[in-house]
Order: C-alpha cells, then structure tokens, then sequence
C-alpha cells in the first residue's frame, strides 16, 4: 500500500500544480493584479515553499484515503475528495477572507478551486489506490 500511496502522492502533486498554474496564473491573475499591495512580488515569492507544502498535502492526500477509507471505490474516492475539498477550500478561501483584505470573489474562487482539485485528486486516488484482488 506505500507503494502506491507514494505514487498517488506524485500524481496528486503534478495534478494539483498543473491547476494551480491554470488558476493562478491565468484565470485569477487580473484579480491579482488589482490587488497586488497585498502580495509578494513575484520574485520575492519562497516558491520552493510552496512546492514542499503541496507536496506535503499531496501526501497528506492520498495517505489518508489509502491508509483509512475502506472500502476502496470510485464513490468513496469521490466523496472523499469532495469532503476533502470542501473543508479546505473553506479554509483557504474564507480563512483567507475573514483575515485579510481580499476581495470577496478572491475567497469564493479560492474556495471553489481547492474543492474542484480535491474531487479531481480523489478521482486519481480512485484509479490509482485500489485493494489487492481477493483470491476466490
């Protein structure tokens, strides 16, 4: 079960970048922009913090439905993921908000796109992190 706990941890990561890059990069960066007082510039950001804290989730991620969640299934991948999602995507999104000065829309993104990656992740767990095939 490591073994694929550790490489469902990989999968998840790659994942979980590819849409953060398109989330951030792309679809919230005019909303960045305007907020930009609030943010690093872009070359003071610990970007190697964040790829450990990802990688850390990731892990955390998929640990937690290979080592807990049983049965193994596509529904409880999913709903694992979603659960997953929802609590913290409220914590990124309106954590973030009832903190700090962003603008409402910046949280319910945040929030929507931490949902949205964790149900895909628990999709790639469902596929990926599978009990062994029982002898009859």
């Amino acid at each position: 079960m490591l073994k694929k706990i550790l490489l469902s941890t990989l999968a998840v990561f790659v994942l979980w970048s590819l849409l953060d890059m398109i989330l951030h990069y792309v679809l919230l960066a005019p909303m960045y922009e305007e907020t930009s007082q609030l943010w690093r510039p872009m070359e003071e950001m610990k970007m190697h913090v964040t790829y450990l804290v990802g990688l850390i989730v990731s892990f955390c991620f998929s640990a937690i439905y290979g080592w807990l969640v049983h049965p193994k299934s596509m529904r409880h991948a999913l709903l694992y993921g979603l659960i997953f999602g929802l609590g913290a995507g409220t914590s990124m999104g309106y954590g973030s908000y009832a903190s700090m000065p962003i603008p409402y829309w910046l949280a319910f993104a945040w929030f929507l796109g931490v949902t949205v990656e964790s149900l895909l992740g628990g999709l790639l767990l469902g596929w990926m992190v599978r009990n062994p095939v029982e002898s009859q």
